[in-house]
Formats: structure tokens, sequence, C-alpha cells
């Protein structure tokens, strides 16, 4: 009985900490060109309206991530929650959800939301996931699948828990069955193996990179990658990114840098790339909320 209470305990205490998270996260809005921000809203307005008339779950799933693009994070996690009650066996609500949660910094319930999406999703067939902010050729480069097993390694990166991350990543892998979606998995790969201390097995995986690769929208990360098979030059890169981190490609390859950086024990200047990266505007990237993450490591 003792050991049953502990484990109760245990676990009222994670959702306490997880909620409280939520609850205390800081909101930052990006900063939309007006241009922009309207086109955002008619198309939410939109979203709004085809909720209204076919209340579905595509089209909540829709509300939510046009109500995210505007840097309304925690009412877009309200609305996926008020989905996930009416559609308790939807993964992409779920896995909508855990990206919202990785913007907020509570990685904890985004790792319960993606697990849970990754269960529901065992043994069906995998599906393109449409974008809602589509390439310059209108192409959607990811999967449910992938985006449920990629973003679980995400988090569990962003948490230090690499072991689980690799795990996670080597799913996302099974299913990354186009250029952009591999080049991207492959990034966060071997940036997991080499923290690590996989060196060998990290170098092994950049193989499936071919020189020939093409990539739609991941050209940041096919980047990232020709420097790890010493294909282009880290003084290329640095002077690419400069000290400007006000990019969303700044972010990505910037902390791609200061991660080789630390792996090659230079660690004073991969602060200064992660200082760069947290002094800018990407706020909601992912390169900036991993520099975050590495800055407050110290």
């Amino acid at each position: 009985m003792r050991i049953i209470c502990l484990a109760l305990l245990c676990l009222f205490s994670t959702t306490a900490f997880s909620q409280t998270c939520l609850e205390s996260a800081r909101e930052v809005q990006p900063q939309l060109p007006a241009e922009v921000r309207r086109d955002f809203e008619t198309k939410l307005d939109e979203a709004q309206r085809n909720f209204k008339t076919s209340p579905t779950a595509d089209n909540l799933i829709w509300v939510g991530r046009r109500t995210a693009y505007q840097g309304q994070y925690k009412e877009a996690i309200r609305i996926f929650s008020k989905g996930i009650e009416t559609f308790p066996r939807d993964p992409r609500i779920f896995r909508h959800r855990g990206h919202r949660f990785i913007t907020l910094r509570c990685f904890d319930l985004a790792i319960a939301d993606f697990k849970q999406a990754a269960k529901l999703v065992k043994g069906k067939p995998d599906e393109v996931e449409p974008d809602g902010l589509p390439n310059s050729q209108n192409i959607p480069t990811s999967t449910l699948q992938s985006n449920i097993w990629y973003h679980l390694g995400l988090a569990y990166y962003l948490k230090g828990y690499f072991k689980q991350a690799l795990t996670a990543y080597r799913e996302a892998e099974k299913v990354s069955n186009n250029p952009d979606m591999l080049v991207a998995t492959t990034h966060w790969l071997y940036m997991t193996l080499r923290r690590l201390g996989r060196v060998k097995e990290a170098n092994g995986v950049l193989n499936q990179v071919g020189t020939d690769l093409q990539v739609i929208e991941n050209a940041d990360y096919l980047k990232l990658i020709k420097l790890y098979q010493g294909r282009s030059k880290l003084e290329d890169l640095l002077k690419e990114t400069g000290a400007n981190a006000n990019t969303l490609s700044n972010a990505s390859v910037g902390y791609g840098l200061g991660n080789w950086f630390l792996y090659n024990r230079r660690a004073s200047e991969a602060q200064k790339i992660f200082r760069q990266i947290v002094d800018g505007t990407q706020w909601s990237s992912f390169g900036y909320v991993a520099a975050e993450v590495e800055l407050s490591r110290k």
C-alpha cells in the first residue's frame, strides 16, 4: 500500500508541476509584418467558421493551428485540450498540442502528449500532414508519424534525456521517407549521438545523406549536415549567420554551430552563439528554445 501511495504521490507531483509550468509559462508574440498578420487573421476567421458549421476533428485542428500561428499558444492549447475531450482517440490533436507545449517550454507535458499520440498510431498506416504554412513548392514534407516521433525526440533532447531522444529519433528515421524529413531527423539524430559521446555511430548516420540530395524547406539542416560531413567549412557558415539571430535560419544554423563547438570542446564559443540566439527574435523556434536550454544548463 505504501508503495502504491508513493507512486500516486509521484504522479500527482509530476502532474501538478507540469500544470504549474503551463500556468506560469511566458508567451511571446511573434513579430509579424502587417500583411502576414492580416492573412493569418483571415485564415483563422475562416477556420472558426468552418468549425462552427462542421465541428469535426479536422476543423478543430485548423482552428488550433491557426491560433498558434498568431502567437496565442495557450489559447491554442486550450482549443486542442477541448478537442481531446471530444476526440480522445485522434492522435493528431495530441501531436499538435504537444508541439505547443514545447513552444511554452513545458517539456514534460509535451512528452506525455507525443507518447499518447505514438500509442494511438501504432500499427496504423502513416499519413501526410498538411502544411499550414506552405513551402515554396506547396508540397508537404512531413507525415503524422514522422512528426510525432521527431517532436518526441526533441522534447526528450531538450530535457537532457538523450537516450530516450535517441530511441524516438530512431523511430522517426523509419518514417522519414522524403529528403526534407530525412535531413531534419538525421541532423537531430547526429546531435543526440554526439551528446551521448557515440561519435562513430553519429558519423555513420551521416552516410544516408548523399551529395546529390535536394530539399525544399530544410536547407539549413542540410548545411549543417554538410559541415558534419566535412563538405563545408565552419568559417563559411559563421560568416553566413553572422551576429544576427533575428531570422529563423540563423537561429537554426546557429544552434547547430553552437553544438559543434561544444562537441569540439570550445565551450566559450558555443556559449557566445547561444547568447546571440536568445538575444534575437525567434523565441518560438526550436533553435532558440534549444539555445535557451543550453544556457540554463551551465
